[in-house]
């Protein structure tokens, strides 16, 4: 490890040195493309040399002890240890930081909210879903953007598909994929009994233009009036958009923009990101049937999360951890789940899982 860091450094120097050219400066893609590249590395560059200070001041440390006795040597030898430990630490980051990266991390995401088993319940439990991401989406700073929505009359979601822009939502949201299952007692339930119930999240990596290619030919554009629950907010032109694409299979539709171009742009924006989705998991299937994660495949068909209700807690069966902070976490309060996923991928990943 110590001699791909050493390499990672004397690039990280060259880039710095590069970057101070005049003509690295004037080219301004080029100057783009290396202070990307050296943005890259520089946390491993600092921890790395991090390590190497501790591991120096160790090493004299120890030299110094074997010329001590008594009190003195206690001291320097307790300093030792504490400088071996934190050089254990910063060698664990390092490893953690060398792991090959999701080139998708960076980028944004398309959010699908849909409710599964249990009628209106999954419908109301779907909206407490989408208000759960939108709260953690604005805590983030991420642009929430509704691309469709399908409502019932007593306020539930069907169905909402969701443009999450800001660098770094995917990394932070692509745990999500997968069945919630809620516990509770619903509102119209007489008895008091507990009803369980689901709904199904996919989070998708946003597409970026070079990603999916669509052939003119390859799809169908249908405008149709828009219109809300039980029939409120019927638009009386034809703004909203559904494009087929026939190849695929693939369906996207939407109504919420009063402008029909805006509509298409948007629904565009969607198919793209399916596309890329589609071929990317037909072409990672084949690696991902070898990897086992801890965190699970991420499908839609694995049932992930458990909201019960009366218990107050929310548990996640990927990786076992329980949280009783119900109110908190529907509110958007998601970071510590999210980073204790994030942690147990990471270790996957380290231990070849």
């Amino acid at each position: 490890m110590d001699a791909k860091l050493l390499a990672i450094e004397k690039r990280y120097e060259e880039l710095g040195e590069l970057l101070s050219k005049a003509e690295t400066v004037s080219d301004s893609a080029l100057f783009k493309k290396l202070s990307k590249e050296r943005s890259e590395s520089e946390e491993i560059v600092s921890v790395w040399r991090e390590l190497c200070k501790v591991r120096a001041e160790g090493e004299a440390a120890k030299k110094e002890a074997e010329t001590e006795s008594g009190e003195m040597k206690e001291l320097l030898l307790d300093e030792c240890e504490t400088l071996k430990e934190r050089a254990s630490a910063l060698e664990q980051e390092l490893k953690i930081l060398l792991l090959p990266k999701d080139k998708n991390d960076e980028r944004g995401c398309v959010l699908e909210i849909r409710a599964g088993a249990g009628g209106e319940e999954a419908a109301l439990f779907g909206r407490v879903l989408y208000r759960m991401y939108e709260n953690y989406c604005l805590s983030k700073r991420f642009r929430f953007e509704i691309v469709d929505m399908n409502e019932t009359e007593l306020g539930g979601v069907k169905e909402a598909v969701v443009n999450i822009s800001g660098k770094g939502a995917y990394a932070r949201l692509k745990y999500e994929s997968g069945v919630h299952r809620v516990q509770r007692v619903p509102e119209t339930e007489s008895q008091g009994r507990i009803h369980t119930s689901t709904a199904t999240v996919a989070v998708l990596p946003e597409a970026e233009e070079l990603d999916a290619e669509i052939k003119e030919e390859d799809i169908r554009i249908d405008v149709f009036r828009s219109s809300g629950a039980g029939g409120q907010k019927v638009n009386k032109t034809e703004t909203a958009i559904r494009i087929t694409h026939f190849p695929t299979g693939i369906v996207v539709s939407c109504q919420d923009e009063r402008s029909q171009l805006k509509n298409k742009d948007k629904a565009m924006k969607v198919l793209k990101t399916r596309l890329y989705d589609y071929y990317r998991t037909r072409a990672d299937s084949a690696e991902a049937a070898n990897r086992k994660s801890l965190v699970g495949t991420g499908d839609r068909s694995e049932r992930i999360r458990t909201y019960n209700y009366p218990q107050g807690r929310i548990t996640d069966h990927r990786i076992g951890l329980s949280l009783f902070s119900m109110e908190a976490f529907l509110g958007g309060e998601l970071d510590e789940m999210i980073d204790a996923l994030a942690r147990a991928d990471r270790e996957a990943q380290l231990t070849g899982e």
